[in-house]
């Protein structure tokens, strides 16, 4: 599935800066998990990805070192700082928002994959139950 460019834009920075809320790290391997925790769906380019870390930059949500690893090449790390967390906050309530209106517009059934798997998660939480032992007697304890 082709996922339409003003969407993959408008979900870069949170996806980003979660990445980052995860630990630093360099452009290809930022391009790397992307790919990863997208299952393959956004394949971002050098082209995109750039531009994105140098604004976090200015706008003080990362911060950028170059480092030389004792085997490899020279690479640029990224780390998010304060402001880029309380950045990404603010980017998941405003997504929060969104994805629900959408459920409600589409219906119960159509929900994110994310918001069912979340509900199926409540529904089928872990019951505790007790055994008690002298009379042989099983109680339900209440979900844990």
């Amino acid at each position: 599935m082709q996922i339409d460019k003003d969407l993959v834009a408008a979900s870069s920075t949170p996806l980003v800066l979660a990445i980052l809320s995860e630990g630093e790290s360099y452009g290809y391997a930022i391009l790397k998990r992307v790919r990863e925790v997208s299952d393959g769906e956004l394949e971002w380019t050098d082209g995109m990805l750039y531009p994105l870390l140098h604004r976090l930059h200015r706008l003080g949500y990362v911060t950028q070192e170059w480092r030389t690893p004792l085997e490899g090449r020279r690479r640029r790390y990224y780390s998010i700082t304060k402001e880029g967390h309380e950045a990404l906050e603010e980017h998941k309530r405003q997504w929060e928002a969104v994805t629900r209106v959408l459920g409600d517009v589409w219906g119960g059934d159509d929900l994110l994959p994310f918001e069912r798997a979340r509900a199926a998660r409540r529904r089928f939480a872990p019951v505790t139950w007790s055994v008690r032992s002298l009379r042989g007697e099983l109680s339900y304890a209440g979900r844990a």
